[in-house]
């Protein structure tokens, strides 16, 4: 695995803390998972960071850099707030910090990929490059919606990231629903032609339910082996015809 993997998703609430827990899961060492912009939360209340702790056991490192208490965009919130907003050079020192210490960091974006940051438009792939410069290896992980719509934000998350230079690893399914209909099951052949990367997971929905005990597990049958599972995407295809 690289050692600074970024999770972003094709949008809000797909399954980006999840699916960053199940990938710190598997990781056989420590490892730091860092949410440079927390936002909808108050001081003292646990975030995503926390929440793939928990998840994801004692070897998690979680690190959080600003926390802003509005649910909007990490630019918004931190206007609207009179905070100050996190810079690319700020969250790539922090990053160097991490990966110094650790052979993987994860760092889990808010939103999609081209969330503001900052009034000057910075995201998270301006954070990704910013580490670049620092020479760190950097991946995305793009965490995609399962149902209909999922292709286009999927294609646009992609061509983004080629734009930038920045290599995708794969997608993965963030919430694979319990009875999926036919647009969800025709997406396990489509998602990896329309990310052109592999599909790497897809985890069922009620993820957040398990226990640390029984989280690992989960995530080892949710995950392919390139981020340390036995997930099969043939298998998977397999069993939810089209």
């Amino acid at each position: 695995m690289s050692p600074v993997l970024f999770v972003t998703g094709t949008g809000t609430e797909v399954g980006k803390t999840l699916t960053t827990a199940a990938v710190a899961a598997l990781c056989p060492e420590p490892v730091a998972v860092l949410k440079p912009g927390q936002t909808g939360l108050g001081p003292g209340e646990p975030g995503d960071a926390d929440e793939v702790a928990r998840l994801a056991g004692p070897l998690v490192r979680p690190v959080e850099l600003a926390r802003y208490p509005e649910p909007l965009a990490p630019e918004t919130a931190a206007r609207r707030a009179g905070l100050p907003p996190l810079a690319p050079a700020d969250v790539a020192e922090a990053v160097a910090a991490l990966a110094a210490e650790h052979r993987t960091v994860l760092v889990e974006g808010a939103g999609g990929l081209l969330v503001r940051y900052d009034e000057q438009g910075h995201t998270l792939a301006d954070f990704a490059l910013a580490c670049r410069l620092l020479g760190l290896d950097v991946e995305f992980l793009l965490v995609a919606a399962a149902g209909l719509g999922t292709l286009n934000a999927t294609a646009l998350t992609a061509e983004a990231l080629r734009q930038r230079g920045l290599p995708l690893r794969g997608v993965v399914i963030g919430s694979w629903p319990a009875a999926p209909d036919l647009a969800t099951r025709c997406n396990l052949a489509d998602l990896p032609t329309a990310a052109g990367a592999p599909l790497l997971g897809a985890l069922p929905s009620g993820a957040a339910t398990h226990t640390p005990a029984t989280f690992r597990p989960f995530a080892a049958a949710s995950l392919a082996a390139p981020l340390g599972g036995t997930w099969n995407a043939t298998a998977f295809a397999a069993a939810h015809p089209a």
